[in-house]
Formats: C-alpha cells, structure tokens, sequence
C-alpha cells in the first residue's frame, strides 16, 4: 500500500522530520506544500552542500545565487541579468507543450529581476534520431521553443544540441535568458515591511502543472504517460502582454518586489517571497482568478498554471494595479499580505486551510551527504589503448563525420528561431559565440558602447570518462568560444542535469564535475552567479535502468569593448591560416566523436586542460582581435580540427589549401578534440605580428595553409597530396543530414 505522503514525494523519514516539527500531522493542503517545496527540484537537498564550491563574487557581481537571476554589471548605464533552467521531464512527457513552458519559465525569472528580456538560448539532448518517438520529441521540443520565443518577440540567438543513446528516454531541454536592467533599477523577491499586499497578475489559474515539481524530481517508469496532467500549457501572448504591463509597473514606481510563479505554484512563490523577506505570509484563495470551476484550496495553492507574477506593493498602489492589469487584459488581484510572525497561512472563504512555518517550508528541507563511489566503468574505459586502433582511411572518416548528429548543421533547428527580432543580434547562430548589442527603444536612455556575447556548452561524453577533468574541460570550452569572437567573461550560469542522486555511482559524478568546473572557474576568475540543478534524469523500465551522461550544461556571458569582433568564418582570399595554442602536448582521441563514430568507441580519458595556457591562450585572442590583427577564430571542439577547418568555409563559397607537416597519426592530427586550440585566419602580412604575439604568451602555432578562391579542400602532407574533395559535396552532407533524418 503506498502511503499518502509517498504519493506527494517525500521519504518515510522525511515525513517523520514534519511531524515532529510540526507537534502533529500535516493535513493535506499542508503535505502537498511541503512535497513540493521539499522535492529535489525546489530544495537541491542532494546537491545544496555541493554548490557552495562554486565561486560567486566578483567587483562586477550585483546579483549571485540566491535568487530568480544572477545579475553583473555590464558597464555604469546598463546590468544584465542571466539565468539557465531545465525542463527535462515535461517535454519528454508533452514536448511541445514542456519546452514551450521552459521557455516562458525562464523569461518570467528574468523578469522578476526588473529586467527586460532580450535574448533566449538553448541547449538540447536527444536520444539517435533513428526511431519515430525520438523524431517526434525532435520536432516537438524544437517547436515548442520557437513557437514560445517568436511569439514572445524575444530573439533565440544561439545553443547546442547533441544526439547520444543515453538521452533516449530522458531529453535535456535546458533553456537560457538574459535581459538588460538600468544600473541601480534591480528588483528583488521580498517586501520591505509587514502589511504590504501580493498581488497576482497574468493569466487566470488552471488545474495545469499541479504536482509538476514533484514529478519533475522523480525518475521516469513504465506509466510515463499518466503524467501528462503535470505539464503545464504556456501562452506567449499572455506572456507579452505580461512582460509589457510590468514595464509599465516598474515605470510608475508601483512595486517593491515581485516573484514569479514557477515551481509549486502560488504556494512556492508566497513562501519564498516571505523567507527571503524575513516574515510570515497570509493568502485569501478565493480571490485567486481562476479559469476553472471547482478548484480546491490544494489546486489553487500547487498550480503551475504560467505567466503569473506575484507583485509586493503597498496598498495606495493597489487600484492603479488594478488599472494596469485590465488595460493590458490580464488578470490582476490582492491574494495576501505581509506578516510579522513567520507562518504561511492559506484562507479560503474564510476558513484556514493551511498553516505553517515559513522557515519549515523553504529553509528545514534535508541536506543529503549521500554516499558516493566510483563506477566501474571508469577504470575499463580508462585502459582503452587508442594506439591499437586501425588506421582509417581521412575521406571515409571525414564523411562519416559530417553525416554524425553532433557533427552536422543544426540549421534545421536553429532556422525555426526568430533570432533578429528586436535587431539588436549582431553574430547570428552557427558562430562560436552569439553577440549582440544594447539598443533598447523602450529605454530611450539605455544603451552601451559595449557588445554582449553568449556562449553555450555542455559535452556530457566528457564528463561521462573523467568527471573532475570534464568539468574542467567545460568551462574552458565554453571561456574559448568567448574568446573567440574578442569577448571577456563576466559571468557563467549552469544548469546541472544528472541521474539518480541515490545512486552512489551518479551522486560521485556530480561530485567530481562540480568540483572540475570550480576549480577552472577559481582559476579564470568567473563567477558562477546563477544555475539550476536537474536530478533523477532516469528512466527503469522492465528492471533496465538507463540514467543519462551527467551534463552540466554551461553558458558564459561576456563583453566586447569598442565592438571589435570577429566571426569563425574565413573572409579573404590568400588568408594564411594558422593553428595557435597548446599545440607541444600529446593529442589524445579519448571522448572524441570521430572514436564514436568511425570506431564505435566511447573510452579513453578526457584530454586534461591547462589551465595556465588556456588562460594565456583567450587573453591573446582578445588581445589579437582587438587590434585587429585576426580576421577570424573557430576553437577546435567536436569533431576535431578538420571539422573545425570546415566548418570555417562552409558558406562562404571559399576553398582551402592545407600544407601539413606533421609526424602525428593523422586521425590524432586531423580529428582530436584536445582543449587550447584554435584556428584563425589572418591579414597577409602579419604573420610575424602573429607569431611573436603567440610566442611572447608562451603558446605554439602552426601553419596550416590558405584560403583559396575555388570551393575545394586539398591537403598535402609534407608536399605530398592526400585529399582533394569538392567543398559543395562536403557542405551538402554537412548541411542536409539532420533534414533528412528527421
């Protein structure tokens, strides 16, 4: 027989802990608070302790962790604010439907910052596109999110998807979004004083989402589709409309704070909202708006129904709010108020339906220290002897490539995203790093000389061999890709996607990986300001359990001065072409896509980063690129420097020359996806300039060639001819595979 507080996601001891707490049992509306706010989606019982390892301060930092959005100065006219959050379990569910409210989840937190919203990203994962069900959670996620994001009139400007067997069951759908606030003009989640009022307005409440924070922190089974009620339904119009009665607010000086209803509905917003205020909350349900008759107290308190923000204000702003609402045809009511003594109580009609300790509902949720242990996959993996691999022929290994999921053109899905609505997108999808400018009409005022880049990453198959290295491995990735386009960071966000915490081998994984990321984060000096942790990305099924890679997922912001950027394309014919980086270690193909697809392979160990000449390695690119001596940059990642080389040329109508000298094994050589190397093109002339600047960072470069005038790929090793290839035969397979397979 399952147990009613099972049933609400809560252990046998954790229910014990709320009784004794409490001096008697929960009732129901009660129990349902708690499971929701003490699920592992809202409290990150397993990973709280973990999280603390992440370096949160800098100068610049207005905002770290701790509330809806980190928030970092930009220069002293404009902040940004930037967070990245999962909804993983809901679009496997309905994906339409799940990604859609992802993306409107996100934007609301950016919001509730006083923020407008001026750009989403996204990074997606996805089981092999070969089944009918993995084709349709393709389409549905990607639809979903530009359906949300067109509709919204707020531009997607970059992501990442990867294709692996392990997300088969469990898709990551991890969204991303920034928005720009005038300096000093930031909004918390809390009130100044007891007595002031909540107001709700958006969108009515419906019986959508309820329990969805529960089920969202549960591992999936045989009886997914029972679920589909957890999933909430988005509007984007309801989120416009939203966004611009808030400016309006915001404008007229009418709130001191605001929250946004995600997780837990009302209930977790009232909570948070009083815990971060430091008081008790009183809330009258009846007066909640509400789109469907009958709805009980427990409805209406744990509905996630979207586009709702809870206002603080003081009472004499009441009508106007009232006003404002209407006039944008959105709901808008006083729900409660601000107390002194520090207790949730719920009302409806006047009768009390739920009492609580604040603190009880959001800070006495378990910490978990859960055991950890090492997998034994890791030591097998790790004795892989990539000398004994056959060498395979580069053309037939290049093709393979370029026809891999994670190697091709993501056009198909990128090109569904409005990603020049507002016009502020200066470097579109497809380069290492989104950038765009601040150049707001709804803000005659704000404006800056400076650019925006952004910057996804997330290679959970590096993480999965060497967690503590992959870590580290991400976050230089990510630094690189700023780099590369001239931008330094001013912060990073995360969102942690990982199974089963329970088990000890997953819970060593998210261990190892946080404290890889920390570490290279410390040594950059990037804070970590804002993030997002998704467990229990499991699905069992006929006592076949198959958990996800861990996947943090990481995106970067940063700042370009005086608008020098570059893209990764090549410009110019007679361009010389240069390799630059740690060039003297030892290439490595552990991890690699080329081992996964031309061998089969996922073994190896994770190429370690140094971090030294990483460091040294992006302060030359910036530097380089500032002074205009670069032309263009492309790091070598996926796929290797080949597929780098590529990816340089495709749609430029360019060829390339290669002249390699080089003793390494040409697989290692041409497809490697060892960190601290990037390819860029150059003005002729200045090579010297190049190479001295190269050499005085204690770094290495290589020539590799020109950019030629005929759409061809050759190389020569050594003068000695290898390949020749049409580089419209090698875009077409590039650019059509995913087209054709879904």
């Amino acid at each position: 027989m399952v147990e009613i507080y099972e049933l609400h996601g809560l252990s046998k001891e954790e229910y014990k802990s709320i009784v004794e707490k409490l001096g008697r049992k929960p009732n129901h509306v009660e129990l349902g608070i708690l499971g929701a706010l003490w699920s592992e989606h809202c409290s990150y019982k397993s990973s709280k302790r973990l999280l603390k390892l992440f370096p949160t301060h800098a100068e610049h930092v207005v905002q770290g962790p701790g509330e809806n959005a980190g928030v970092v100065k930009l220069d002293e006219q404009v902040w940004l604010a930037f967070k990245i959050e999962s909804h993983n379990h809901p679009s496997f569910i309905e994906p339409f439907n799940g990604a859609a409210t992802g993306v409107g989840g996100i934007i609301r937190d950016i919001l509730s910052m006083g923020a407008r919203p001026i750009a989403l990203m996204d990074s997606l994962r996805f089981g092999l596109p070969l089944d009918a069900k993995t084709k349709y959670l393709v389409k549905g996620v990607v639809s979903g999110i530009s359906h949300y994001g067109n509709s919204i009139g707020i531009p997607t400007v970059g992501g990442e998807t990867f294709f692996e067997e392990c997300y088969k069951t469990n898709p990551l759908v991890n969204v991303f979004c920034l928005g720009i606030i005038p300096a000093g003009k930031m909004f918390r989640a809390r009130g100044t004083k007891p007595g002031q009022l909540l107001f709700l307005i958006g969108s009515s409440t419906g019986r959508d989402g309820i329990h969805g924070a529960v089920m969202a922190s549960g591992e999936f089974g045989e009886d997914t589709e029972s679920k589909r009620p957890n999933v909430q339904i988005g509007d984007p119009y309801f989120g416009k409309k939203l966004i611009e009665a808030l400016r309006r607010i915001i404008d007229e000086d009418l709130i001191v704070g605001m929250q946004d209803l995600g997780a837990a509905g009302l209930a977790g917003a009232s909570s948070e909202l009083a815990s971060k205020s430091k008081m008790g909350v009183e809330l009258y349900l009846e007066k909640v708006p509400l789109r469907e008759q009958g709805m009980t107290p427990y409805e209406i308190l744990l509905s996630e129904s979207q586009e709702r923000m809870l206002l603080v204000a003081e009472k004499e702003k009441v009508d106007r709010l009232k006003e404002l609402a209407k006039e944008f045809h959105l709901e808008g009511e006083v729900v409660g108020r601000l107390t002194e003594d520090g207790i949730f109580r719920a009302y409806f009609n006047g009768e009390l339906v739920a009492e609580l300790p604040v603190n009880l509902i959001t800070e006495e949720a378990p910490v978990y220290q859960r055991p950890s242990r090492e997998p034994e996959y890791i030591r097998q993996l790790r004795d892989f002897n990539e000398d004994g691999l056959s060498v395979f022929d580069i053309k037939e290994a290049l093709y393979k490539l370029l026809s891999s999921p994670n190697v091709c053109s993501k056009e198909w899905i990128y090109t569904q995203y409005d990603y020049q609505v507002g016009t502020n997108t200066v470097l579109t999808p497809g380069a290492d790093s989104a950038v765009l400018r601040v150049k707001w009409v709804v803000y005659p005022e704000l404006k800056s000389e400076k650019l925006i880049a952004l910057s996804c990453e997330g290679n959970g198959r590096m993480v999965f061999l060497n967690p503590y290295e992959g870590g580290k491995y991400l976050i230089a990735e990510v630094l690189r890709n700023l780099a590369c386009v001239g931008a330094k960071p001013l912060g990073i966000t995360d969102c942690l996607n990982f199974g089963n915490p329970e088990r000890p081998e997953v819970m060593w994984q998210l261990e190892n990986a946080i404290r890889g990321m920390s570490d290279a984060c410390k040594f950059f000096g990037v804070p970590v300001v804002s993030g997002n942790v998704s467990l229990y990305n499991e699905t069992v099924e006929k006592e076949e359990i198959r958990n996800i890679y861990p996947t943090p997922i990481v995106v970067a912001v940063g700042s370009i001065e005086g608008k020098a950027f570059v893209s990764h394309r090549f410009e110019k014919v007679g361009s010389p072409i240069f390799l630059i980086g740690d060039l003297r270690r030892k290439l490595s193909l552990g991890g690699s896509e080329y081992l996964k697809v031309v061998h089969g392979l996922v073994a190896g160990d994770v190429p370690a980063v140094d971090l030294k000449k990483e460091k040294a390695l992006q302060e030359i690119l910036i530097k380089l690129i500032g002074g205009r001596v670069i032309l263009s940059a492309h790091d070598v990642s996926t796929g290797g420097l080949l597929i780098a080389l590529l990816e340089c040329v495709f749609d430029t109508g360019l060829g390339l020359d290669l002249e390699i000298y080089t003793d390494e094994r040409l697989d290692r050589f041409f497809f490697s996806e060892s960190p601290t190397r990037v390819v860029v093109s150059i003005e002729k002339g200045k090579e010297e300039l190049l190479k001295n600047a190269v050499e005085e960072a204690g770094l290495d470069w290589m020539f590799l060639g020109k950019v030629k005038e005929e759409p061809e790929l050759s190389i020569s090793i050594y003068e000695e001819p290898i390949l020749r290839e049409s580089i419209y035969d090698l875009e077409n397979i590039w650019k059509e595979y995913l087209t054709r397979s879904l």
